[in-house]
Order: C-alpha cells, then structure tokens, then sequence
C-alpha cells in the first residue's frame, strides 16, 4: 500500500466540489432533516491564525487547519475525516471547535455567548482502539463540568445498501478499506469485486434518475479509483478492480472525464449531418457514444439500443457498431 495522503485529498476535493453530496451525511450523522436541495455553506477550514507567546516575549503565529465546516440554515458542524486512531483528536476537536465559536460568538460587557458547533469524527478504518464516541469534558475552578460529546462514524459498520437507500455518497469511495488487507495481499477479492460492482450499478441507476449529476458521479467513479490504487498500489487486483468502476484510473478530476460527455454532444451534433452526407460525423458520433457508454459502465446490450435511440439505426446495424468500437 502507497504510504501517501490520498484519503485526505479524496476528502479534501469531495468537500470542496461537492459540497451537495454532505447534506445527507449531515441528517444521518446528526438526526437532521434538511433537503437534499438546502441552501449550504463551506466554510473557511484554513487559515485559522492562533497567537501564541513564545518563552522570549515574542509572538508566535500558528494556523490551525480543520477538515470540513458546513454552515446549513442556522447550524454550523464539524467533521473530521481520520484513517487511524489518533490520541490528540479530542484536543484538536476542542481546538477546532473553539476557533469556528468564535466566529459565532456574542458578547457585551461583562458577558458572552460562545455557540459550540456540532462534530463528529469520521473513522475511515477501525482498530482496536478506534472510540466509540469523541468526549471534551470542560472543567471550570468553581466545580463545574462540562461534557460535550459526539458518537464517531464508524465506516466499516455501514452497509453498501444502507449507504445507497440513505444516499450516504461521500462514503463510497472509503468502502473499499475494509478489504485492505484482503486486497494489498492480492487475496480473495470476490466480495470487493461484487460491492464496487453494486456501487457501480446504483450510481449508475441514480444518475439516470436524476440523483446524481454527471459530474458527481464521474467524481465518485474517480474518488473510488483512487482509493483502490492507493491500496493495491500497482498489484495484480490493480487493474481489475478499477475496470469495474469505469475503466480507467481518474485523478479525481471530473473535468478529464466529463470532456467525453462534451464530445458526446458535439458529436450528436456532427451526427445530424447525416442528413446532409455528412457520413463522417454520423461515424464520429457512434464511436464517442460507444466509447462513453462504455466509460459509465453500461453493457454492450445497453448501449447497443442507445445507439438504436440516438441515431435511429436498426439493432442489427447498432450491435456491429458497438462491438466494432468497444475496446
């Protein structure tokens, strides 16, 4: 397995393009209910500058970097995505929560109101000192305690038809760690070979129904591509495994792949020539749709009637086609 920071960087361009994705996190995490279509707010998670002064008299600026703050209607929440356990995550769950009250707080003389806002902390693996909860226990001089806690996500605990029936979609892409040992060992990969093509399948249907954009999906065909190089790292599942999500390696980067879907169009265009003995562009156009049906992961029988639907051939003349540029 590549020694690299990919779990965070999937998590880190999840959250910054596809922020949309996170509202039903949030509801299942914290028992909201906002619709899928909330207005939502990324906040700053960068940036943060904290003052400290060091043994000299100096000060010393540091700057405190959290994973993802949302704002949603008047709510603010913490998540933390994390691979390992980690002994200092209370702490720096404090930190965090402290440094984004701040920006919330309220305050008069001789008072102020310090909004907390709400965490979690996402567990991509789970060991053997992997908590149940995150615990922040506020001791005051006069006696009194605090206790401010949250349950943590616990990711191998979630079912792939519990995260698709609750659209749990930035979940997708880390579901394929519970087999990380299985598959950096190139052991039995039958049953991850069976869920990344469920997960394939669903997306693909919920896509088509309008749940998912284009760029959404070509994103999380990409995100879990990546995780699946990260563990297998160049080994003999490699290849496999990454054909059944969409063919070919995706640096999570939707415009590379989503371009096939603006030459698609250009093509259909090019293709209404025909009318006009434009053979050429009819030809150009069923080999970009074959070759795009076939990226999304579509069978060769389904694409064959996409091209009996798009380009109004018979089936007999869209199945040559189809098998003349499947690759």
């Amino acid at each position: 397995m590549k020694h690299t920071s990919d779990y965070d960087n999937v998590f880190k361009t999840m959250k910054q393009k596809h922020k949309r994705l996170f509202i039903s996190v949030i509801n299942e995490t914290f028992s909201k209910h906002y619709p899928l279509d909330s207005v939502i707010e990324v906040l700053p998670s960068e940036g943060y500058l904290t003052e400290e002064e060091t043994p000299t008299g100096e000060k010393n600026i540091e700057e405190q970097i959290s994973d993802f703050l949302i704002k949603i209607e008047n709510d603010v929440f913490l998540l933390e995505c994390q691979a390992y356990d980690d002994d200092s995550m209370a702490i720096r769950i404090a930190e965090y929560a402290f440094i984004t009250a701040r920006k919330f707080s309220k305050w008069s003389i001789g008072e102020a109101v310090i909004p907390m806002p709400h965490f979690s902390v996402i567990y991509i693996k789970r060991g053997s000192r992997t908590p149940e909860k995150t615990r922040i226990r506020f001791t005051f001089p006069d006696g009194q305690e605090v206790l401010y806690n949250a349950d943590n996500v616990i990711l191998d605990r979630f079912s792939k038809e519990y995260i698709i029936e609750k659209k749990l979609f930035p979940y997708i892409p880390f579901y394929i760690v519970r087999y990380e040992k299985e598959l950096s060992q190139e052991r039995d990969a039958s049953q991850a070979i069976a869920d990344l093509s469920y997960f394939r399948d669903e997306m693909i249907r919920l896509f088509e129904r309008k749940e998912l954009t284009s760029e959404e999906l070509v994103d999380l065909i990409g995100f879990v591509n990546t995780i699946i190089t990260h563990i297998t790292d160049g080994n003999r599942a490699e290849e496999r495994l990454v054909s059944i999500m969409g063919g070919t390696v995706i640096k999570t980067e939707s415009e590379k792949l989503f371009s096939a879907g603006e030459a698609l169009g250009e093509a259909r265009g090019e293709a209404r020539g025909e009318a006009r003995g434009e053979t050429r562009g009819l030809e150009k156009g069923i080999r970009s749709l074959v070759e795009t049906c076939q990226e999304f992961g579509l069978s060769i029988s389904e694409t064959t009637q996409k091209l009996v639907s798009k380009f109004e051939l018979t089936e007999s003349v869209s199945l040559a086609k189809t098998q003349q540029y499947w690759k």
